[in-house]
């Protein structure tokens, strides 16, 4: 039986063949002279000090479905920065998280901080959008590529100015990841096969992760208390989305989060 990721992605193959019919590659490509120069997304996370930020732009998910009604992704995304995130991830699905590239392109003209396009990346064309519309960083997910994929987008997106984030959940795929290049990874404890979440995963795998990678923990943060443990394990950011949404000020729990 399917899993809620083979049916994601799925949805996502279909999605890219019907966006490149209605824009050709070489029309994003031409695009990209347009497109604000990167920022630094790797910069921002590495430097040190306190457990840093990724506040996430997220409308609705497949596990809570709408997570916030009142959805202004500008005004939210210039909360995150008023208070304290160091970065910004914006959730570009459209089929099953309500998201949208134009909420990217959008918040990147208002906000200072890097801006990274979170969705299911398969293909190049993505990568194309994503720098088109003024992301600085892309999510690459280990258990959505294959080896050749993987390694493939991964140095593409580099190559277009951007920063890899590449997540996993499984411990087997570490050695992929690494294979691949990558140096900012992201540790998902939320298996996206059956949704479950558990706040340990990113902490068990930390012994794992050589020091001059940068780890980041990926959901199951709803609290400080949360936060604390995952800054004195090591890791050195979080991204956290379903809580902040959920919240109705924003900036008051970023603040919150951060221990500010």
């Amino acid at each position: 039986m399917p899993s809620i990721l083979d049916k994601i992605v799925a949805a996502k193959r279909a999605e890219i063949l019907r966006a490149k019919e209605l824009r050709p590659e070489a029309d994003l490509r031409a695009a990209l002279a347009d497109a604000p120069p990167p920022r630094n997304f790797f910069n921002a996370l590495a430097a040190g000090g306190p457990i840093k930020l990724i506040a996430e732009v997220k409308r609705a998910s497949p596990s809570k479905g709408l997570i916030r009604a009142d959805f202004q992704p500008v005004e939210i995304a210039k909360a995150y920065e008023a208070n304290g995130a160091s970065c910004i991830s914006v959730l570009t699905d459209e089929q099953y998280f309500q998201g949208n590239l134009d909420y990217l392109r959008d918040i990147r003209a208002a906000v200072n901080l890097p801006v990274l396009r979170k969705d299911f990346i398969l293909d190049t064309y993505q990568l194309l959008e994503a720098r088109a519309a003024g992301a600085d960083a892309v999510l690459l997910i280990a258990e959505c590529l294959d080896d050749c994929q993987l390694r493939k987008l991964h140095n593409e997106a580099i190559e277009l100015g951007m920063v890899p984030l590449v997540e996993l959940y499984e411990p087997a795929n570490l050695t992929r990841v690494f294979d691949a290049g990558a140096t900012l990874m992201g540790v998902n404890n939320r298996d996206l096969r059956t949704f479950e979440v558990d706040l340990q995963h990113t902490i068990r795998l930390r012994e794992r992760i050589p020091d001059q990678c940068v780890l980041v923990g990926e959901s199951g943060i709803h609290s400080r208390e949360d936060a604390l443990l995952l800054e004195e394990a090591g890791v050195d950011a979080m991204l956290v989305g379903e809580h902040l949404m959920s919240q109705p000020d924003v900036g008051a729990a970023v603040r919150a989060l951060l221990g500010r």
